[in-house]
């Protein structure tokens, strides 16, 4: 688990790279490179506010994986305040 200041989703990640997704520590805070199908995916899962996993790792990696959790909460006081 990782708390982060910001996060930056970039959607100019290639199919052809041999990535799912790249997810990297950036300053204080996370980016995460996606392709542009999973881009569209997590803005219309924004837009209609359901949980969304991105799987971050390389296409033949087979269980090592990371992944990046958008989770939406009903309790905004155990969410950062900042």
């Amino acid at each position: 688990v990782t708390g982060a200041s910001f996060v930056v989703f970039n959607g100019a990640l290639k199919t052809s790279s041999g990535f799912l997704a790249k997810s990297s520590i950036v300053e204080d805070g996370l980016m995460v490179q996606v392709t542009q199908e999973t881009m569209e995916s997590l803005r219309q899962a924004l837009r209609e506010k359901k949980n969304f996993k991105v799987t971050c790792g390389k296409t033949d990696a087979g269980d090592m994986k990371e992944y990046v959790d958008i989770c939406w909460v009903e309790n905004e006081e155990k969410t950062n305040k900042g």
